[in-house]
Parts: C-alpha cells; structure tokens; sequence
C-alpha cells in the first residue's frame, strides 16, 4: 500500500467517527443492567451448585468486556459528543472493570501515538524484545522476558497484576487530575466490596467476583496481545515508522463469530480503530466494510490466533515475530564468541 493511498484512509473513515448518543446509551443499557443481573444469579445460583454460578459468572465476564469497551470508547473521547459524559461514563464503567480512568486513558493515548515504534515502547502496550535485545541482554533479563511471554504468566498472572496493582497505583509523573480519579475509583471500590462483602460474606464474593473479572481479565488481555502480535506484524524504528502504516499493517483483523463480536464490542476491527481512535465501538464495522483498502488488513480467526502464543521476539531485519526456537542458534553463538 503506497503512502499516498495510506494517507487517505483516515479521511476515508472520518465520516464514522461521530458519536451516536442514541447508539450509545443503547449500548450501556444492553451491557451493564445485564451484567448486574447475571453476577446476581451467579451469586444466587451458589445454593444450586457452584459449576452453575461459575458458568453464570463466565457470562457475567462477557458483559464486563463489553462494559470496558465503553470504557475504552470514553477514554478516547468517541463514546459521547460532551467531554464531560465521556469523563463521567468512563469513571463508572471504570469502577465496573477496575480499571482508573484518567491514567488508563493517557497511558492508552501514549500506545496508539506509539505502536509499532521500536524506540518508544514502554507505555501502554506488549513487552517485545529483538533479536538483538534479548541475545544482548543478561539471563536475568532474558528470564524475566521468557516468563513475561509465558501464556500462564500473561494470561493467568497478568489479569491479576492489572488489577490489584497497575490500576491502583498512579505513575510518578501524574497530574493531579489523573491522581485524584484513581484515589475516587480506589475508594469506591473499597467501599462498594467491603459492603458486598459485608452482604454476602467474603467466600460467596471470592467466587463470583473472582471468576467473573478474572476470566473478563484474561480475556481482555488476549484480545489485546493477539491483536499486535502476528507473524509480520508492522514495527519499525522511529525514523521510519508511520503512524498509519502501524495502524492497517500492526493491527489485525479479528474476525469472530458474532456472538464474541458483539460481546467484544467490534473491537475485532482493530485496524480500522487505530487508524481513527474516535470512531465509537458500533461504527468500527461500518467503517471496515464500506473502506476496500481496509481489507488488506491481516485478517485472523479463532484458530490462526492461536499461531501467536509461538511468537515471542521480534526480527527486526526480516520484520517478522520468531519463536524462541528459532534464535536459540544465536544465544549459543553469543555465549561462544563471549567465552573466547
């Protein structure tokens, strides 16, 4: 794809980013009354059998991700026309996900303004490493990476790290507009679970809320890395990098089933949101589908996603993900060269 034609992708997908507040508050009326519901009959269904309140708290983790995609939406400004609505959405649908919403959103910020830029990663995304970086590095460094891209690390650790500790914490360059929205999140949910808690006692809690925002979490987080983690997927150094470029050709298509699309809140279109952060979640498969060049993307399904759990280093010469298998030959060679 040439840069011209690259350029006029985002002109292409601006008529998609209005907010549609009628869309939108349709969309908060279909996902967070439900998920209420359901963790309420998880809760209920513990005096049947706890495979039932596990399977309703599965359902409940489905509302709870499309409750962060507004969440996400409001980050970026797209959910609502008004800052302020967006401000406010987004504080309460953070309290629902656990996530802070003013350091969320300016870490995120940091991510598209970034992806795929090989000298500014650090903020808001995947830990990559290239080839050269991770022969280079000591095996300390080399071990904290290979557990970092361990799947039972980023999928079964990673849920839990993100909420009892990234989102609690504010970084030390925070405004003071950033630091108080976590401190009013933090309180409000000390004060929300301490009464639930108090309501329904800790184990009934433990197994409801446990379940259901630790597999919303793992799932959340999976949607993440598959979407920036294929075999060529786009990351160049800074004097060559394009922010458009890294958007159609570092962010995959992930086509669902319309079930988990909807659940997802279209966030599959992945490609279509980097490229323009503020078209809202219900626009993003308008926007793919009424753009040709946008099918270029790289298109995923359920089966070829799970190829990405293999890559683990990037080749930055042939622009290509590799398997630690692959550079084994190098680590070898390097421990050779440094012994002579």
């Amino acid at each position: 794809m040439s840069k011209e034609k690259t350029a006029q992708l985002r002109k292409f997908v601006k008529p998609f980013e209005q907010a549609d507040v009628k869309a939108s508050v349709k969309q908060m009326v279909n996902t967070i009354p439900p998920f209420f519901l359901f963790w309420f009959l998880a809760y209920l269904a513990l005096d049947v059998s706890i495979w039932l309140t596990i399977a309703a708290s599965i359902v409940a983790a489905g509302f709870v991700i499309r409750t962060f995609i507004i969440f996400h939406d409001c980050t970026h400004g797209s959910f609502f026309k008004n800052k302020k609505a967006n401000a406010v959405v987004g504080t309460i649908t953070g309290i629902i996900t656990l996530f802070a919403f003013e350091k969320w959103k300016r870490e995120h910020t940091i991510h598209h303004a970034s992806s795929g830029n090989l000298d500014k990663r650090g903020v808001g995304d995947i830990w990559v490493m290239t080839i050269d970086e991770y022969v280079e590095a000591s095996k300390w460094e080399r071990f904290k990476y290979r557990m970092y891209r361990n799947p039972l690390v980023m999928f079964g650790f990673g849920p839990l790290f993100l909420v009892l500790i990234s989102s609690r914490f504010n970084r030390k360059d925070a405004r003071k507009k950033e630091r108080n929205n976590t401190y009013l999140i933090n309180f409000s949910l000390v004060v929300i679970y301490s009464l639930l808690i108090w309501t329904i006692g800790w184990q009934a809690f433990v197994i409801v809320q446990g379940t259901t925002m630790f597999v919303a979490g793992a799932f959340g987080i999976w949607l993440f890395y598959v979407q920036h983690t294929f075999e060529d997927s786009y990351f160049e150094d800074e004097s060559e990098w394009d922010y458009v470029k890294a958007a159609i050709e570092g962010s995959s298509y992930y086509q669902l089933p319309k079930v988990l699309q909807w659940v997802t809140g279209n966030i599959g279109f992945h490609h279509v949101h980097h490229l323009s952060p503020r078209v809202p979640n219900y626009n993003l498969e308008k926007a793919h589908e009424s753009t040709p060049p946008l099918h270029q993307a790289t298109t995923i399904n359920i089966k070829s996603s799970l190829k990405s759990l293999r890559y683990k280093v990037y080749d930055a010469n042939n622009k290509t993900f590799v398997t630690f298998g692959d550079i084994k030959h190098l680590l070898q060679d390097s421990k050779k060269t440094a012994e002579n």
